[in-house]
């Protein structure tokens, strides 16, 4: 089965060590909160999954479908689903957001390999319309204008 799975992992920050021991595994298709107190690990966490490198793994692994996480460049972690959104994403006037996901995908496929056109906006129609998204939406320009509730759905 598919999973996120981390174990023992401890990681610090200059010097500090910020995660003691953490272990946990998230199967493929389910949610998982991180919940905890201020100071208690959760935003280093996010930052050491998506590749931040100011935050240092000293023991502990974490693996994604078996591949290991922390031999991944950023960019490549971001293209397998393990980034951060920003909590106020910026405005990208001129860019829709149909022409924005559509890069995204793509970044997603092998090199060489072309998304289809066709095959592009039967996907993005069959989940816009399980998030009750208008169509016309993909002519808009990525954030500009959006209601708070607009940009998460975005994203």
């Amino acid at each position: 089965m598919k999973a996120l799975t981390i174990e023992n992992l401890h990681v610090t920050i200059a010097d500090q060590e910020i995660v003691r021991g953490l272990s946990l595994t998230a199967p493929c298709g389910e949610v998982h909160a991180i919940m905890g107190p201020n100071g208690s690990g959760k935003s280093t966490l996010a930052k050491v999954l998506a590749g931040h490198p100011d935050y240092h793994v000293t023991a502990g692994k974490i693996t994604m479908d078996g591949e290991n996480v922390l031999e991944l460049d950023p960019d490549e972690r971001a293209r397998k689903g393990l980034f951060l959104a920003f909590q106020y994403p910026s405005e990208v006037p001129g860019v829709t957001i149909a022409n924005f996901l559509r890069a995204a995908m793509q970044s997603r496929l092998p090199e060489g390999e072309e998304l289809e056109a066709t095959d592009y906006y039967a996907k993005l129609y069959e989940k816009m319309e399980l998030l009750g998204m208008d169509r016309a939406f993909t002519s808009r320009a990525v954030n500009e204008g959006f209601s708070g509730g607009e940009k998460k759905r975005t994203e």
